[in-house]
């Protein structure tokens, strides 16, 4: 079985995702992380994204893999912390609208989806990567709150902004993603949305694992 959980930066994805993956005892596929992994790579070996014959060999070249306990590796090195850092999350949107990018990163979600029961998030799960995918859902939030949360994220790690710079970076972040030509940010015509912004982390996991079982 295949799950799609799709939306925007700092929706929820990820850990909703997790929790979900976590209850049904599925794999959890963060296929943002592969994005963002990517990002990282590309910006420590000097490669814009608009250098598009050295990206092809980059990817040519690149291993991404997830380990026993999610963390995602690329070269061998895990990048896990370093991927979410506010750097990254800057570049990131620009990085996945290169074609080449993306069709790598779907032929790798698709090779790790295979045969398994999986969770998977992004942007394009749901349309592009698996269209057919048993549930579709699409996780919304409003722009304040997921300021509110990029910014706990950041400060984690010991990085800030003021809210109104984190605003701005997801707004634009959103155009980017929902405006670039190949594979763009959409909600599935087969979703179920889910506005985020009240909800605890527990009822998002709860309200798509009560759908599943009761569409199943």
């Amino acid at each position: 079985m295949i799950i799609a959980i799709d939306g925007p930066s700092a929706s929820g994805k990820s850990t909703t995702a997790k929790g979900v993956a976590e209850k049904l005892g599925f794999t959890h596929l963060d296929t943002g992380a592969m994005y963002r992994a990517v990002t990282w790579g590309l910006k420590n070996a000097e490669i814009t994204a608009d250098d598009i014959e050295t990206i092809r060999h980059f990817l040519s070249e690149i291993e991404i893999y997830f380990d026993a306990t999610n963390r995602i590796h690329l070269n061998g090195v895990d990048v896990s912390r370093e991927i979410r850092s506010g750097n990254i999350s800057s570049r990131v949107s620009a990085v996945s609208a290169v074609i080449e990018v993306r069709e790598k990163m779907v032929k790798i979600q698709r090779q790790i989806a295979k045969g398994n029961n999986c969770v998977l998030e992004g942007r394009d799960i749901g349309t592009v990567v698996f269209p057919n995918a048993e549930f579709k859902f699409f996780l919304i939030a409003d722009v304040d709150v997921r300021a509110k949360r990029r910014l706990i994220d950041l400060e984690k790690m010991g990085e800030t902004k003021t809210i109104s710079e984190l605003i701005a970076d997801i707004r634009r972040r959103d155009e980017l993603d929902s405006s670039r030509d190949h594979s763009p940010l959409i909600q599935a015509e087969d979703a179920i949305p889910i506005d985020t912004s009240q909800l605890t982390i527990d009822e998002q996991i709860n309200k798509i694992i009560n759908h599943i079982n009761l569409n199943k």
